[in-house]
């Protein structure tokens, strides 16, 4: 099976962070990960956003060109998913030229099949600064409860939503210079006509009910919306009449997935190779995303494709996350309420903040990251229970069976239950990644860890290893053991893809575990008498005095910014 799997665009306007990371990027590896290991042609695309007037006045404050300042974050984007082990197998950017020629023809199949029309609008404008000016860059009064610092889109006092031209004495938020209106033509996409087509399709989804219910509420008030606007940064709309104005960055960016795949068929020496992922009716696709990002991709971006010639796919699972937060509050480097990045990496380990977000993933709620619970899953569940097992095991099966994979010998009843355990725990994984629930995976994940701890204690093999006659039950108990653990290397591998890599090969596998097939690694087990390497430790403890001079950090650079 075919399976396209794509993460929302990040822009490329700021560093990411770990909240990011829980939204969208680390959820979608992980099943990324998964497909490739049960054997599905998985293609997972995503690349970085790098249009829109955000870009070109955080350069100007940079004193950097659009361009310059995205190339800077286009590689800090980079950077950061490779620290992350974020496994893309195509990173692309919607700067490069491919992306122009793919915009312009959804654009022109839009408009030719009678869904775009062009409208003369009043727009804010700033005289200063010379440019009219999007929603998050106007404020004034709220023409609802007079609220004197509303935003251009919201008011924050008493929730009301409007258009940014019905504020009352409205003004730049960059210069706080006074704006007017100020008359401009611009072309709208008529998703007003796609209401039905879109109602009927939303209702054949099984996705979460809240994001099929946000998804329905919002086509309910489907109104055209303009595509364009006033600048000198983005792509340009491919008419004449159509001078100075470039395409919404929100209209182009998911049109991104498609140019980047066909960068990547590019990059692959097969140029049309694209097509049968993005026009092959068979194909499943997988749009991964934090929840703020729900309308673009469950509602504007299906609609456009709806209005396409070419028979491109629309999404079929749009796993949309909450927001991962940290301490209680959200991530913001303005208000010095951040992780430091580099310093994080130097103390531990891709690993451990891996699992630690997999098993806080915000899935159905907002969630966050602590260091106390950092603490605690790194040194309760990844180094007690999981690393515990495979240290015991491995050093016993060394001292005791001369690193050697025993026989299973005569299984007894209570091994026979163990190994059936096993099973259903492998199975439960299994279909909780298929389902996206990455937070209970890891659940799973412990408990088989843990099942495989209480199993050796109860089966006692190092007083058993005593006694000639019982040692024979004593290798069953390693052969058990070992198939357990096994088993635990191949199912976390799309969560902790290093330790399970590292455990994968201390039980003596010379296979890389990527280049394993689910089903083949568990009916294949071990070679007769497979030869085990020397032990090693999977994962460090995370000491009290670590964690307390993280928080003593975070709090001091908070109060700096307060």
């Amino acid at each position: 099976m075919k399976v396209l799997i794509t993460a929302a665009l990040p822009y490329a306007n700021g560093p990411l962070h770990f909240g990011h990371i829980a939204g969208a990027y680390l959820p979608a590896d992980c099943y990324a990960r998964f497909q490739r290991l049960v054997g599905n042609d998985a293609l997972f695309i995503c690349g970085s956003d790098e249009h829109g007037v955000a870009i070109t006045l955080s350069a100007e404050s940079a004193g950097r060109t659009p361009k310059e300042h995205v190339d800077h974050f286009h590689q800090l984007l980079q950077d950061f998913f490779e620290k992350m082990q974020i496994r893309f197998d195509h990173y692309s950017r919607t700067t490069w030229e491919g992306h122009v020629e793919t915009t312009e023809q959804y654009f022109k199949d839009l408009l030719k099949n009678g869904y775009i029309e062009e409208r003369v609008t009043d727009q804010l404008y700033s005289e200063k600064d010379g440019r009219f000016l999007a929603d998050r860059y106007v404020q004034g009064s709220c023409p609802k409860c007079g609220f004197e610092e509303a935003r251009g889109d919201e008011c924050p006092k008493c929730g009301s939503s409007y258009e940014a031209t019905d504020l009352k004495n409205p003004q730049s938020k960059v210069s706080g210079a006074p704006l007017t209106l100020r008359a401009t033509n611009h072309w709208f996409m008529r998703f007003d006509l796609f209401k039905e087509r879109l109602t009927k399709w939303i209702q054949t989804k099984h996705w979460k009910p809240n994001v099929v219910k946000f998804a329905q509420n919002y086509i309910d008030d489907l109104r055209p919306r303009a595509i364009t606007r006033d600048s000198d940064w983005g792509i340009p709309v491919p008419l004449r009449e159509a001078k100075g104005k470039v395409f919404y960055v929100w209209f182009d960016a998911p049109i991104g997935y498609i140019s980047a795949t066909k960068e990547w068929a590019l990059k692959q020496e097969e140029p049309h190779a694209w097509k049968s992922y993005w026009c092959d009716p068979e194909t499943k696709f997988v749009n991964f995303l934090g929840k703020d990002n729900i309308p673009f991709h469950a509602i504007f971006f299906p609609a456009m494709t709806m209005g396409q010639d070419e028979p491109y796919k629309i999404v079929d699972e749009l796993p949309a996350n909450e927001f991962y937060n940290l301490e209680g509050k959200q991530f913001s480097k303005s208000a010095g309420w951040y992780i430091d990045l580099d310093d994080f990496f130097r103390k531990f380990s891709t690993d451990q903040i891996r699992y630690c977000i997999a098993a806080n993933a915000p899935e159905t709620q907002d969630s966050e990251f602590s260091w106390k619970d950092f603490q605690m899953r790194c040194n309760a569940q990844l180094l007690g229970k999981y690393g515990n097992l495979a240290n015991r095991v491995l050093v016993f099966t060394k001292n005791r069976c001369d690193s050697t994979m025993p026989p299973y010998g005569d299984l007894k009843r209570e091994d026979e239950r163990f190994l059936e355990r096993v099973d259903s725990l492998v199975q439960a994984i299994y279909l909780a990644y298929s389902n996206f629930q990455l937070r209970r995976a890891t659940q799973l994940i412990m408990e088989l860890a843990q099942e495989g701890n209480v199993y050796f204690d109860s089966k006692k093999p190092w007083k058993a290893s005593k006694d000639p006659q019982l040692v024979p039950d004593m290798k069953t108990t390693v052969a058990c053991c070992l198939h357990c653990l096994q088993r635990l290397a191949l199912v976390s591998s799309p969560i902790i893809p290093t330790a399970a890599e590292k455990l994968w090969k201390l039980l003596g596998f010379q296979s890389s575990l990527t280049a394993e097939k689910w089903e083949d690694a568990l009916e294949r087990g071990f070679s007769p008498n497979q030869q085990l390497p020397e032990p090693e430790m999977l994962f460090a403890r995370v000491e009290d005095e670590v964690i307390e001079a993280e928080l003593r950090a975070l709090k001091e650079r908070s109060g700096a910014f307060s």
